[in-house]
């Protein structure tokens, strides 16, 4: 599923190789669980277990955890 099909506060882990994030964006990787908080143009805002924001593409491949 993508990134863009789940709701606000889904927990969700990464499943595409390569994800997509902006310019000087913190680093993704292949299996990380992130929290959704919104989708805003191409990019999502999300955070991690840690409650460091993190920027996802929308287009992301996912799967939702929990």
């Amino acid at each position: 599923m993508k990134l863009y099909e789940l709701k606000r506060g889904s927990r969700f882990r990464i499943v595409s190789n390569n994800p997509v994030t902006p310019p000087a964006a913190n680093e993704l990787e292949y299996g990380d669980v992130l929290t959704l908080d919104h989708v805003d143009g191409m990019y999502s805002y999300c955070t991690d277990n840690r409650g460091e924001v993190m920027h996802p593409a929308a287009f992301t491949d996912v799967e939702e955890v929990g």
